[in-house]
């Protein structure tokens, strides 16, 4: 009877070891199309503040990923979606403000 809850202790604590997060391919591609639609509207140049910020996060979301540290490169896929979305925005209002093509 010890042998058998024993053996079930141990295949429990293995199963939950080996679970882990889910990687955030979805995350990822929202960062990276926040990032690319800020790179069409000129956001270096128009919102470098904002700019910087999001290529930070997003290379730092990189790492992690490819780390598979997926909790952390999560959190800085937002960041960094959330900072080129700032960027966009901000670079499409300057520009419109200058009269500037879009």
């Amino acid at each position: 009877m010890k042998a058998t809850r024993l053996f079930i202790g141990i295949i429990f604590l293995v199963i939950v070891g080996c679970q882990t997060v889910p990687a955030p391919v979805e995350d990822y591609s929202l960062a990276r199309a926040a990032i690319d639609a800020a790179r069409s509207v000129q956001a270096a140049r128009h919102s470098p503040g904002f700019w910087h910020q999001a290529e930070e996060a997003y290379r730092k979301g990189r790492f992690y990923y490819e780390d598979r540290d997926y909790s952390k490169a999560k959190e800085q896929f937002v960041r960094a979606r959330i900072a080129a979305e700032k960027a966009e925005n901000s670079a499409r209002l300057i520009r419109q403000r200058t009269g500037d093509v879009l």
